[in-house]
């Protein structure tokens, strides 16, 4: 279930020894996690159950804005309910700072580090997000993101609501992980190997993997609407997180400065064409992420100064990829407006 000691590593949450995220040479992202798994037949002891577990996520981090969007666009609001972390966090844990007294009100926790040393005390890793609660027990059931989201595709399926789509479609899995492995090692892990990058040689192989990858991304999304087939799946679900928060973020914070996503054409217009698709852009405070990478990242930024741009009006321009086809839903529906207590703030998203 979980393997060796090692040093705590950044993935939405942990972070190197000491606070620092920067080491010597390359950054290797730690992928041991808690791979337990909620599935119908209850394998792993947590069987799926509609009230039982909650969702712990921040909006900063972009692995658990992959949740966060798939819980959505399924419609499992209400089957699994969600603890939002604020966007920063110390070289403990996250903590539910958002919330009355500083405290989740269904976990009873300030820090989401509690729920991981309920179920192991000496839990030596990074204490990260998201990671799925077992709320009787208050025992953090699995924190392994990329199975989390598949998971909620295939096991939950009696739950979703009506015209939930299909994200992970039988027949096109084998492509979908064929791509997913890919923008996972060069952009969605990559924008973090150039960030961390503890030497100039590290940094400048990172760099040409990801402007490389995207530049193989463009082109085939050039011709196409969306990744994979010509339906939403979980493949544009990862690199939308990705997207998002390369302009405010990455393009500078971590030096991924050959191109802004406003000046990639056919990559700006993808990831326009999914922020405006419902369950996408209205599930991104900019602020947080922001807020996030700037001001806990303090051995890149050791001011901890926020900047106050980039533009965001620019994410509602028009995109024009309808005219390539496809449908987002497929034979499903879009989801309905978030509930109102899990709404963006206004003033964090041009999305009003």
């Amino acid at each position: 279930m979980m393997g060796r000691r090692t040093t705590w590593r950044h993935l939405g949450g942990g972070m190197g020894e000491g606070g620092k995220y920067v080491e010597q040479g390359e950054f290797n992202r730690d992928q041991n996690y808690i791979t337990t798994r909620i599935t119908v037949d209850g394998r792993d002891g947590y069987p799926v159950e509609p009230g039982r577990y909650r969702l712990a996520v921040s909006r900063a981090c972009p692995w658990a804005n992959r949740l966060i969007i798939v819980r959505r666009l399924l419609g499992l609001e209400e089957a699994i309910s969600m603890a939002v972390a604020g966007p920063t966090h110390d070289a403990r844990s996250w903590t539910f700072d958002l919330d009355p007294d500083g405290r989740d009100p269904v976990l009873g926790i300030e820090r989401l580090q509690q729920a991981y040393f309920a179920r192991y005390p000496d839990y030596p890793r990074g204490i990260t997000v998201p990671a799925i609660v077992d709320v009787p027990t208050g025992q953090v059931a699995t924190n392994d993101y990329s199975r989390m989201s598949l998971d909620l595709s295939t096991q939950w399926t009696a739950h979703h609501r009506p015209g939930a789509p299909q994200l992970y479609p039988e027949h096109l899995r084998n492509e979908i992980d064929e791509v997913n492995a890919l923008v996972f090692r060069d952009v969605n892990n990559g924008v973090y190997q150039c960030g961390f990058a503890g030497s100039q040689e590290a940094y400048e192989k990172a760099y040409q993997r990801l402007f490389d990858r995207l530049d193989w991304l463009g082109e085939r999304l050039a011709g196409q609407r969306y990744l994979v087939g010509d339906t939403i799946t979980e493949a544009d679900v990862r690199l939308f997180t990705t997207l998002v928060r390369f302009d405010p973020v990455y393009h500078g914070h971590f030096k991924c400065n050959r191109q802004k996503l406003s000046e990639m054409p056919v990559l700006w217009a993808y990831a326009r064409d999914l922020f405006t698709t419902p369950g996408f852009g209205d599930t991104i405070d900019f602020d947080h992420i922001k807020r996030h990478y700037y001001e806990v990242h303090r051995d890149i930024n050791p001011t901890g100064v926020v900047p106050v741009g980039p533009d965001l009006s620019n994410w509602l321009t028009p995109h024009d990829r309808e005219s390539l086809g496809g449908r987002p839903f497929g034979d499903g529906t879009p989801p309905p407006s978030p509930p109102p207590d899990e709404r963006v703030d206004p003033a964090h998203t041009p999305l009003r």
